[in-house]
């Protein structure tokens, strides 16, 4: 049974990737930051019959001590991995000139650093069985820069760069880079992220304009996304078809909201089987 590593999972889309994920077979190591949050993972593998193929750990990707403890327990040596999913991310709203610094690299962290910084560690081990897929779920948000959004969008222009520059040195290993790009869903990352606008911010009629004032956020933009997002498990299920047998890929899939709305599903399955690959763990 094939064995997957997946980042961020107390919700959102590494939550139900987790879960999809083990329902088409694989033995999924489910980590997040803070274990108090695994409920409703708990719940979710449960309702799906899966509890037996989901282990849940403890794992900041950044906190160096957190990741060797991790890998540590998992004893990659013996019981080896076939795959890891990078989702763990973090976003915060505000104009660049209001927010902090430790606000920008908090995000740079987690986006950028924490990837790079996992993946080194994995890499021994999957140049070692001379295979290994690493998938990224990046964002639309790497194409085109976003008011009030510079420091996500900066980390994931950030990532796109890196995971295209290093499949070409992971290639000859058998290792594989996949980019996920999905649009809007229907996640919390902004309900849980903070924003960061100041009364007497110069830039407050413009990020009112755009929708970005905590009033008409809460009421207009989360409210679209809710109605007109596409749910998160649609993105697993492109995930779980991510890991079919074929050489790097780059997959951009538009949630509903962002630009005209397509069967991305359908069309990313299709790009996988002209690649020759097998919908399969």
């Amino acid at each position: 049974m094939p064995t997957i590593l997946i980042t961020g999972t107390s919700s959102g889309f590494g939550l139900v990737t987790a879960v999809e994920l083990a329902k088409h077979g694989w033995n999924v190591i489910a980590t997040m930051r803070d274990l108090s949050k695994r409920a409703e993972l708990d719940r979710a593998a449960a309702i799906a019959g899966v509890t037996k193929l989901v282990r849940i750990e403890q794992l900041d990707v950044t906190d160096a001590k957190s990741i060797d403890r991790a890998l540590s327990d998992l004893d990659l040596q013996r019981r080896p991995l076939d795959a890891v999913v990078h989702n763990a991310g973090v976003a915060v709203g505000g104009a660049f000139e209001d927010l902090s610094d430790a606000d920008v690299r908090r995000v740079m962290d987690v986006n950028y650093f924490g990837v790079l910084a996992l993946t080194q560690r994995l890499l021994p081990f999957f140049r070692a069985q001379r295979r290994g897929r690493i998938a990224i779920v990046s964002s639309e948000s790497a194409f085109a820069g976003q008011p009030a959004n510079s420091p996500y969008c900066a980390s994931k222009w950030a990532i796109e760069g890196w995971a295209e520059s290093v499949a070409y040195e992971l290639e000859h290993f058998g290792i594989e880079i996949i980019l996920i790009e999905p649009g809007a869903y229907r996640t919390n990352i902004w309900e849980s992220s903070p924003r960061v606008l100041p009364e007497t911010s110069a830039y407050r009629p413009l990020l009112r304009l755009t929708d970005f004032s905590p009033r008409s956020q809460d009421l207009i933009a989360l409210r679209q996304i809710r109605e007109q997002g596409a749910m998160p498990d649609i993105l697993a299920g492109r995930v779980s078809a991510a890991f079919a047998k074929c050489r790097n890929i780059w997959a951009s899939l538009p949630g509903a909201g962002y630009g005209q709305h397509e069967n991305t599903l359908d069309s990313l399955l299709d790009a996988y089987r002209r690649a020759g690959g097998v919908i399969a763990p």
